[in-house]
């Protein structure tokens, strides 16, 4: 009896801990999909950082219309406009900025239009077998980030992934079993595994 007793106690125990392991995970799996619904990239919301590209129009200033780069300093230059801070600010807050600045010029009543033309990219690196920087598509994953950058390595872990946002202080580990989504200026760090 006390051999079957034992038995059925370890049984017991190692259901606890497999359901307690399941739930860590399906938390874990809900915490970065809640993570990345809320912060994923929006033209209105985005926060614009150097090497952002945006496309500028206004209204019957053709001169002006064009592609502009977000510097290192965090500003663009505009013709007839001059240097107007993009960091910081998202594309509403942008075309408000070049408005006022166009307004002092010689442009009347000036109607601006803001986009973002091209994201910042993200860097990879770690054990895959191309790490470095690439360009960012909206919805990119970082499984995604991993194919781009050529796959895992035979070292690699494939589990587990780190991950630092572009303006982050530290990395946050993420399961590799669930979608989590990339953004731009992300650094990602893919850990070798212990054999």
């Amino acid at each position: 009896m006390s051999q079957m007793s034992t038995r059925v106690a370890r049984l017991l125990l190692s259901v606890v801990v497999a359901t307690c392991s399941l739930n860590i995970l399906i938390k874990t799996n809900a915490q970065a999909q809640q993570q990345q619904s809320s912060a994923a990239p929006n033209a209105g919301t985005y926060v614009l950082g150097p090497t952002d590209r945006v496309r500028v129009k206004v209204y019957g200033e053709p001169d002006v219309a064009g592609e502009y780069e977000v510097d290192s300093a965090g500003y663009v230059s505009i013709p007839l406009a001059g240097r107007v801070r993009a960091a910081g600010s998202n594309t509403r807050q942008l075309e408000r900025a070049i408005t006022a600045a166009l307004s002092k010029g010689i442009v009347r009543d000036p109607r601006v239009n803001v986009e973002i033309a091209l994201y910042r990219p993200f860097y990879i690196l770690g054990e895959v077998k191309k790490s470095g920087e690439y360009p960012y598509r909206v919805g990119m994953t970082v499984l995604d980030a991993i194919a781009s950058a050529g796959g895992f390595t035979y070292r690699a872990n494939e589990n587990k992934v780190f991950l630092r946002r572009a303006g982050g202080a530290g990395e946050e580990i993420y399961p590799l079993d669930a979608p989590v989504l990339i953004y731009p200026g992300d650094n990602i760090r893919v850990p070798e595994r212990f054999f």
